[in-house]
């Protein structure tokens, strides 16, 4: 490859856009100039002039190319499945407001979601009270309606579905894959708009949605069911929540237990494949026969033997890059809680009280630092300490004289100001409270321990498994 010149790969995304090969002219001397060679660059010099700049150009091309990768355009595309109406984007319904028919989620409390299709004359009945579908038809999504009954005082928020919502909503028939396992599947299949995708296990369908969602508005998901029961049921569902033409819904079992086996797939025609199967490892060479090379595969499953037997599969057959995860949600409930804030200021000095009585005890003057003459001999206070002891009435009397005929003057001055300080301080100054943002995790959450065993296909075919 020469990097000397200006060039564009043939097979690079711009390849089709206007951008020109501008070659680089040789030196030439004065001297060895020609009329026709001085014609030339005059010409080239004009018709540069006249077409845009190559920055321009290479700007413009470069952006064009961003927005056909992100929408997974392609030259090859067909025009007719261009459609971007038929985009859902996050949600099912394209209209701001309920219209006859459409698929309505009903939120009657945080962990309580429920559905319904709008129809007229209908009635939704639940704890709070009954509720009409007239009152839905022509409201926009996100409002709160309130029943006819109970004097009004129940009430439900009519919400736009989205494919989270749906699976929190629906009748689970089967476990289904929650929203942060979904999330991943799609994050580590590299899925983008018009891929083709093959899913085993359909279940309750809360993870097609989530596929079909991002493989919109061209993409196709092929999905298999071996129970025809829950088979039926998806393919109802699909429709009435108008996305069936993103998807197809086949009876069979993959694994060629009941049946032959595979997923009726031509060979290398499929971007992706998802295994939500009790024995994933049976279905991984049909998976390789219908990959192209370099897509991607995901298998989900409970138990970690299960991803063991799945990933010696996988590496019987050419794949590579092959990864085990799991992964955990945890959530938490967040709420501003006000606290009373702890003071700043110091605590004031606590006055002991026994210190400003004077002359009541006998330690009256030592606590006191006066002098009162009386009781200073020894065997004067172990006489009257005796006669006291023995003598219940006299102590009453001797604590109650000392408490009650209790000279002011005798209070010292700093003691009685310190007193009131403090009485006042604690009566005047409220204590300061702050808002703070807490956490704390739910007692109960919705998923369940699940391994997810992501790999991704070698550059050599695989044949059909015989």
């Amino acid at each position: 490859m020469d990097f000397a010149l200006p060039h564009i790969h043939e097979d690079s995304v711009v390849t089709s856009s206007n951008i020109r090969h501008v070659p680089l002219e040789t030196p030439v001397s004065k001297d060895d100039a020609t009329d026709d060679t001085q014609q030339q660059q005059q010409q080239q010099q004009q018709q540069n002039e006249q077409e845009p700049p190559l920055d321009d150009m290479l700007i413009e091309a470069a952006n064009q190319a961003a927005i056909d990768l992100f929408f997974g355009l392609d030259s090859g595309d067909d025009p007719t499945k261009l459609d971007c109406t038929a985009y859902p984007e996050r949600s099912t319904p394209q209209s701001e407001t309920i219209q006859p028919g459409a698929l309505v989620v009903i939120f009657e409390s945080f962990d309580n979601l429920n559905f319904c299709y709008a129809k007229v004359g209908e009635i939704f009945r639940n704890r709070n009270g009954e509720f009409y579908h007239d009152d839905f038809i022509g409201k926009p999504f996100g409002c709160k309606i309130r029943s006819r009954n109970n004097r009004g005082l129940g009430y439900l928020y009519l919400l736009k579905p989205t494919p989270e919502l749906w699976a929190r909503s629906l009748k689970h028939r089967t476990q289904i894959v929650h929203e942060l396992d979904a999330s991943m599947i799609v994050f580590y299949l590299n899925l983008r708009p018009n891929m083709v995708v093959c899913e085993s296990g359909t279940g309750s369908g809360a993870l097609s949605h989530c596929i079909m969602r991002t493989i919109a508005p061209g993409g196709m998901l092929h999905t298999y069911e071996f129970n025809q029961q829950r088979a039926d049921t998806a393919r109802v569902e699909f429709e009435k929540n108008r996305v069936s033409h993103l998807v197809t819904v086949y009876h069979k079992d993959v694994c060629g237990k009941h049946g032959p086996g595979g997923f009726d797939r031509p060979q290398a025609s499929v971007d992706a494949v998802v295994l939500d199967l009790p024995e994933p490892w049976n279905a991984v060479p049909y998976a390789a026969h219908c990959l192209k090379p370099g897509g991607r595969l995901a298998s989900y499953s409970p138990c970690v033997e299960q991803s063991q037997r799945t990933v010696t599969a996988l590496q019987g057959v050419g794949f590579h890059t092959i990864k085990t995860m799991e992964f955990r949600l945890k959530e938490y409930y967040v709420d501003d809680e006000e606290l009373e804030l702890p003071p700043k200021e110091k605590r004031q000095r606590i006055v002991d009280k026994r210190q400003t009585l004077v002359g009541t005890t006998d330690g009256g003057a030592y606590l006191s630092g006066q002098d009162t003459g009386t009781e200073t001999d020894p065997e004067t206070r172990t006489s009257r300490r005796n006669a006291t002891e023995g003598d219940p009435e006299s102590v009453l009397s001797t604590t109650t004289a000392g408490t009650t005929n209790e000279d002011p003057s005798t209070v010292s001055p700093a003691a009685a100001a310190a007193t009131e300080g403090s009485s006042s301080s604690g009566s005047s100054k409220t204590p300061k409270r702050k808002k703070f943002l807490v956490a704390r995790p739910f007692v109960t959450m919705r998923g369940h321990t699940a391994f997810l065993t992501f790999a991704t296909a070698g550059n050599r075919l695989q044949p059909l498994p015989k």
